[in-house]
């Protein structure tokens, strides 16, 4: 995933240095997903459907903008004309729909900790799909990962006395997400890709606050100032941590990232246990456990592959 202005720094490979600001970057928009569970409960009593429909058509208003304040209509509209651009966007936006709604219902639910879970193993989720979908292939050591993954979602089951949904669809959603992101590429930058995704997704937003004002009554304006304007916030609250991870992505290897992407989950964790108190028995704690050592095992096979990379690039003649 790219950023949205042309003059970020370029790629780099996973042999390179970290940058200071591609560090700062990555722990702000990490940092800021981490908290998004205090956020969504400050904003009751909205509901989640509510609180969607407002993310995905303040998103929209807020890419918009950028993309005018930026002057970048002219790569946006060349998007616009490749059709499978954006049917592909359109498959993205469905999934980012699923992603969100699941995420904001276990928050209002009193289930961040079940929801921290799913980032957790989302990078697990990543890999297996990879096998799955793009047919990649596997070393020991990743088998391994994906084994001890599927033990702790068993272990969490029985805990649970159920399978966890939340974690599972929140996981398989992003990673799913993730690999359609991976097959656009380059050509489809931050801001354009989230404008098309909430564009797609507008007309459901619109139908869904209109249910919702039918029925329960919308909280827009009704409840407080504070309130009004933390709700009106969605759609920033949604775009800047992707402006940040699409400019910190431009600027580190991808052994960094893989580092800093448990930040958001780890936050969470720390949010539902210890501010929300949500309950840990010692199945949960185990399971955790479990998730905890396969990301151990992961990031072992990704220093090991980074250190092999680095030493055949020192070998490469000049």
């Amino acid at each position: 995933m790219s950023s949205a202005p042309s003059t970020a720094a370029p790629a780099r490979g996973l042999t390179d240095g970290p940058s200071r600001s591609g560090l700062v970057f990555a722990v702000s928009a990490y940092g800021l997903w981490g908290f998004l569970p205090v956020y969504f409960i400050a904003l009751a009593p909205t509901g989640p459907v509510e609180i969607v429909a407002w993310r995905i058509l303040l998103s929209l208003v807020f890419c918009g903008a950028l993309i005018a304040i930026t002057r970048t209509w002219r790569p946006f509209r060349a998007l616009l004309r490749d059709r499978r651009v954006v049917l592909t966007m359109g498959a993205a936006g469905v999934l980012i729909f699923a992603n969100w709604l699941t995420y904001v219902y276990a928050t209002l639910s009193g289930q961040v900790v079940e929801a921290a879970l799913g980032y957790f193993i989302n990078p697990i989720v990543t890999v297996f799909l990879g096998v799955l979908v793009l047919r990649e292939r596997l070393n020991a050591v990743q088998w391994t990962a994906v084994g001890i993954s599927i033990v702790a979602v068993a272990v969490l089951a029985v805990g649970y006395g159920q399978l966890p949904w939340i974690a599972l669809v929140l996981a398989f959603s992003f990673g799913f997400y993730g690999l359609i992101k991976k097959h656009v590429g380059p050509r489809v930058d931050a801001i354009s890709g989230l404008t098309l995704e909430t564009a797609w997704l507008a007309p459901v937003a619109a139908i869904l606050l209109v249910v919702v004002a039918s029925t329960t009554g919308l909280t827009m304006g009704t409840v407080s100032g504070w309130h009004t304007v933390l709700l009106a916030g969605a759609g920033a609250v949604t775009a800047v941590p992707l402006l940040l991870f699409a400019a910190a992505s431009r600027r580190l290897p991808l052994i960094y990232m893989g580092f800093i992407q448990y930040f958001a989950p780890f936050i969470q964790f720390l949010v539902g246990v210890f501010v929300l108190q949500e309950p840990m028995p010692p199945e949960r704690w185990l399971g955790f456990g479990l998730v905890w050592i396969a990301l151990v095992v992961l990031t072992f096979d990704l220093v090991r592959g980074a250190r092999a990379a680095r030493r055949a690039a020192s070998l490469e003649p000049v």
